[in-house]
């Protein structure tokens, strides 16, 4: 009676540490055994949340023997290049980096394997993987299409607004807008010097995602509008509320830098670190680059909040991606990507990745009172997280087909060669077509964002 109170007792305790997995020695180095010396490849980008990755990989190539090749490109080239080799079905990239407003084309294409091939499987799945313990709204909009996880969220970003704390005290403000409509009628006037050569604001506005994303979706969703309306699945942007939120872009610009549909990310990034602009709207992960004393001259003028409401509330952007397994690379190199990214991805590692300069989607880590005095912006991302929006951006797989059209329209928008109401009517009318086209109007595809 006494060894089986013991054995009661140690499996008692082994579940409460670790999980049933705990309690049957899981650990990645036995999960990796089979595995070892194999070699997966995964794509990054120039970005600080794979600079963090790739500081922890020796970790994870030392405890498991296997072997991750990265591939540093540009965004702009990343979708090209997966989407030539899913096509050849060549599985080059066994590690799939995914946008999320490319999980639609990816999952339903077939060319990620669904991640329950995994998890669910006790040899590879580490027993403290706790999927709820992701933000709710990072898993679902980065990594689940049609209710499947096809990829967990790696790169994670919140819009915020990023501000220079001394040129707004200078100013007469003592805390950043709270609201769009207080930025463009209280703040803008008093931080914009064209003769000096500053401006109150820099909205990223390049043709291309970052004028569709960045700059058109941003406007639409604090004022009440949007692309596409979630009930009917129409193009919704003559509708007042979205040409509203254009309008007020329009509005915005006199208090932007000139050239400013020529800014992408590290010119307005730029412009703010080097005194030029007094404020911006851009993703969290870029804090560490306006922290850094060897890129920014801000210091302890930096300052990060939400960003601005609109009529609607608290509307972020939001973006990111998430990593998957390719479902062409051989069975082998699945199994070793998705230890990969089970562990990269881990509430063990998710500390380790923030300070490494990276931005965890796991909720855990940004309850620790020192990761929030160490990186402040976390507390404002977490919040527009929170309440943020998960189809910021369509995620079906005609969004880069939309993406373009906006990208020339709204383009056109800023430059004053289309009307507001004009442009709106010819992006409504595009995005009808490539719609009725791609078969939702008719049934052959569910009406899914």
């Amino acid at each position: 009676m006494k060894r089986l109170v013991a054995l009661v007792t140690a499996l008692t305790l082994c579940i409460t540490i670790g999980g049933i997995g705990a309690a049957q020695g899981w650990s990645l180095a036995e999960a990796a055994k089979p595995y070892a010396g194999t070699s997966i490849k995964a794509i990054f980008l120039d970005r600080p949340g794979y600079k963090a990755a790739a500081k922890l990989l020796p970790e994870f190539e030392k405890i498991t023997g296997i072997k991750v090749n990265t591939e540093v490109i540009p965004y702009e080239n990343t979708r090209e290049k997966i989407v030539l080799d899913m096509t050849a079905r060549g599985g080059e990239y066994d590690v799939v980096l995914t946008d999320v407003v490319w999980i639609g084309e990816f999952a339903s294409n077939g060319w990620l394997v669904p991640l329950e091939k995994f998890y669910n499987d006790p040899k590879l799945a580490d027993p403290a993987l706790n999927l709820k313990g992701f933000f709710p709204i990072l898993l679902d909009s980065f990594g689940t299409w049609d209710k499947k996880i096809y990829g967990l969220p790696f790169d994670n970003y919140a819009g915020l607004l990023f501000y220079n704390k001394c040129m707004l005290q200078k100013a007469g403000f003592s805390k950043p807008p709270a609201t769009w409509e207080e930025l463009l009628k209280v703040y803008a006037p008093k931080l914009t010097n064209p003769k000096a050569g500053v401006y109150a604001f820099a909205l990223q506005s390049r043709r291309g995602e970052t004028q569709s994303a960045d700059s058109f979706m941003r406007m639409l969703w604090p004022f009440g509008g949007s692309l596409i309306d979630p009930k009917t699945f129409e193009p919704n942007l003559l509708s007042p509320a979205s040409l509203r939120g254009l309008q007020f872009r329009q509005d915005l610009m006199k208090y932007m830098p000139p050239g400013i549909v020529d800014y992408d990310h590290n010119e307005a990034v730029n412009a703010l670190a080097q005194g030029k602009v007094a404020m911006i709207t851009e993703w969290s992960a870029f804090y560490t680059t306006l922290a850094d004393p060897k890129s920014s001259k801000l210091g302890n003028c930096l300052g990060v909040a939400t960003e601005p409401a609109g009529p609607a509330g608290l509307k972020g952007a939001l973006g990111g991606f998430s990593y998957g397994v390719n479902a062409f690379s051989p069975p082998e190199r699945q199994a070793a990507a998705y230890l990969f990214i089970q562990w990269i991805t881990s509430e063990a590692k998710a500390k380790d990745y923030v300070r490494a300069g990276g931005v965890s989607a796991r909720m855990s880590v940004y309850k620790d009172p020192a990761i929030q005095k160490a990186f402040p912006f976390t507390v404002p991302m977490v919040k527009a997280w929170e309440q943020g929006n998960p189809i910021f951006r369509p995620r079906f797989p005609e969004w880069p087909e939309i993406s373009e059209v906006i990208a020339q329209i709204g383009t056109e928008m800023m430059l004053g060669k289309v009307s507001v109401k004009d442009g709106a009517a010819q992006i409504n009318a595009k995005v009808k077509e490539i719609l009725t086209k791609a078969g939702y109007y008719d049934g052959k595809k569910p009406k899914l964002q």
